[in-house]
Order: structure tokens, then C-alpha cells, then sequence
């Protein structure tokens, strides 16, 4: 990757000259969504429906494309590949003798390399790559690098259709990284990752996913253990650590900050070192810290900094577009405030 350094001052320059900060519910209806790629290229960005007493939202100017920035999405997929997990029982079409699974979470994979229902596809729209992904086998559409210390950043929006075993819950999907390992290590499937929940009312969630570990700060409102600067940091992780919590999930800030359905949301990932901060349509949502990997039967934690990148097939019919990488040495100053790093 170009680390183009000029590129990069001139970006966060701009962003620091342009961004606003809220920290009250009060403020959410001045803060618009940060649509970054889409008003770069002519797009207008939908306004922001952020709620809750603890809506935080950063909304810097839209960034125009530079050479720090590259494009990850071509006609041809060069810089992926493409892992096909368990079909579910009731998908049909399939090459006779193709294993299905009741659960799709267990049985024989498709493997490297092998869609027979073409589940991921790439069309041009309007001179740009668009990936299509209709969701109805598991998969994940794999970067063939890592990467460490970047700013990520993708649109996405739902299609209409959902698959089974995903049909009685909201349209699903993801993007995971600091993948490691082999492919098929969560639900034959996945790697073992970081996810980027992308899934309606869940947007920017935390999984810890197949032995890696993550602290975030925590309050414990219901159920769900919801992300709060102020809150109590805790470990994340399936293993069972002394002073983890009992799951693998970190709810995102309290409060909606996704568009309405049938609009793009602009999802964005920074990520330094061991820490992460998740971004949906200009709010900062989640900060994930000390990420690490499980190891051996002591489970030992190793730093986690780095990885593939994933995007997820997970039972609804979803398209991305714009998504794009930069290097970074620091984090934004905005988001760095808002986060509380």
C-alpha cells in the first residue's frame, strides 16, 4: 500500500478544519450523516436520525478522494477471494451432491473459490463497481492482504430479500477485521476476527469472533452490555477469561444513527495499534481497545493489530460500494474527543 503522507495531513487538516462535535441529544438534529465517499462523488448524504441521551456524532467536511486513498472494489475482485461456507437445507439449485446443513453452521463448506449460486457479484453502476450480495449461502469475500494503522470506509444499503436461517431477524450482514488464521474458523465460515456489525438497529456492534478478545467501556443498561465513554471497560471474547463477560458482543452507543431502509449508510473503520473506533453515517458508536488473540489452553492473550479484511454473506440480499482504504499514524483529532482515547 501507498503511504502517502502529504495525502494523508491534507485529509485530516480538512477534517479538523470542518468538524463539529456533539455530545447531547440536543445537538442531533444539526448533525447531518458523514457521507464521505458518496458527496466526494456527487452524492447527497441523507440526514442523520441519531436519538438517545447519549447521541454523539462527528460531522467533518466530505472528504474528496485523494491519492491516500485507495479504491478496494474493481470490476474484477483482484484484491479478494472468496471463501463459501455450509448451504443451508433449503437452498435449491445447488450441483447435485452438494452438502447442506439444517443449521448452516456446521457440515462440508463450499470452499476457496467456490459460489455456484453466484452469491457475491460485482456490477458497474453509473461508471462504479457496486458488490452485489444476494446472502443466501454464508461466505466471506476475503482481502488477499493485511493491513494495520488505516482508515476504512464503504457504503452500504439492504436489498429486499432474506434467507433462511436468517428470516425471522433483521437483515444481516458485516464487515470483519484483523482476520488471522484459516478460513472457516466461526461457523465453517468466518475467520477469526473482529466484526464490524452491519445489521439493522445493530450497526457498528462489536463480535469477538472464533478466539480473539476486545475491551470495551460498558454500561449495562438491560440485557446487553451497550458501549459508553463512561462506562466500565470490560473483555469481550467466547473464552472464558477471568473477568470477561459471559459473551462475545458490544452493542454500539445508545441511540439509531442509521438511514432509512433503501438508503446508503456510510460505515466507517479506524484502526491504530490495538484500538479501533467504529463509525456509522458520522457517529462514533463504538471504541474497541486492547484487541488481542487467544492462544493455547491457558488462553494466553496475544496483541491483535492487524489482519485481512472480510465482508459477510449472512442470509439478506445487501450492496456495498465506495469501499476504500487509507493509512493512518494517529487518529483524527474529532474523533479521538468524541471517542475518549
Amino acid at each position: 500500500m501507498d503511504w502517502n503522507q502529504n495525502s494523508r495531513r491534507s485529509f485530516l487538516k480538512q477534517l479538523g478544519a470542518a468538524g463539529t462535535l456533539a455530545l447531547a441529544a440536543a445537538n442531533t438534529e444539526a448533525l447531518a450523516s458523514l457521507a464521505a465517499g458518496g458527496q466526494a462523488q456527487g452524492v447527497a448524504g441523507s440526514s442523520s436520525n441519531a436519538t438517545g441521551p447519549n447521541a454523539t456524532g462527528v460531522t467533518p467536511k466530505a472528504a474528496v478522494l485523494k491519492p491516500g486513498w485507495r479504491p478496494l472494489l474493481d470490476e474484477k475482485l483482484t484484491s479478494w477471494e472468496l471463501w463459501m461456507g455450509v448451504p443451508h437445507e433449503t437452498v435449491v439449485g445447488l450441483p447435485e451432491g452438494t452438502p447442506t446443513s439444517p443449521t448452516a453452521h456446521d457440515g462440508t463448506p463450499l470452499g476457496l473459490n467456490n459460489d455456484p449460486k453466484h452469491v457475491f457479484n460485482l456490477r458497474m453502476e453509473a461508471g462504479e463497481p457496486v458488490l452485489y450480495i444476494t446472502g443466501e449461502i454464508f461466505g466471506g469475500l476475503t482481502t488477499l492482504e493485511t493491513f494495520s494503522n488505516y482508515h476504512l470506509r464503504a457504503q452500504i444499503k439492504w436489498g429486499q430479500k432474506k434467507w433462511a436461517p436468517n428470516l425471522n431477524i433483521g437483515f444481516d450482514n458485516g464487515i470483519l477485521y484483523h482476520c488471522t488464521g484459516p478460513h472457516g474458523a466461526f461457523w465453517k465460515v468466518w475467520k477469526r476476527s473482529l466484526e464490524f456489525q452491519v445489521a439493522e438497529q445493530a450497526m457498528g456492534d462489536l463480535y469477538a469472533l472464533a478466539g480473539t478478545c476486545a475491551e470495551v467501556r460498558v454500561v449495562h443498561p438491560a440485557r446487553a452490555w451497550v458501549f459508553d465513554p463512561a462506562g466500565e471497560p470490560k473483555k469481550f471474547t467466547e473464552a472464558k477469561l477471568p473477568g470477561a463477560t459471559s459473551g462475545n458482543r458490544a452493542a454500539h452507543l445508545l441511540g439509531d444513527f442509521e438511514n432509512p431502509t433503501g438508503e446508503w449508510n456510510t460505515i466507517e473503520l479506524y484502526t491504530l495499534g490495538r484500538t479501533s473506533v467504529h463509525v456509522v453515517n458520522g457517529h462514533v458508536d463504538n471504541v474497541i481497545q486492547n484487541a488481542s488473540t487467544i492462544k493455547g489452553p491457558e488462553f494466553t492473550e496475544m496483541p491483535l493489530s492487524s489482519g485481512q479484511l472480510q465482508i459477510q454473506s449472512e442470509g439478506a440480499e445487501t450492496y456495498w460500494r465506495r469501499v476504500e482504504i487509507q493509512p493512518i499514524t494517529e487518529f483524527p483529532a474529532e474523533i479521538k474527543k468524541v471517542a475518549g482515547l
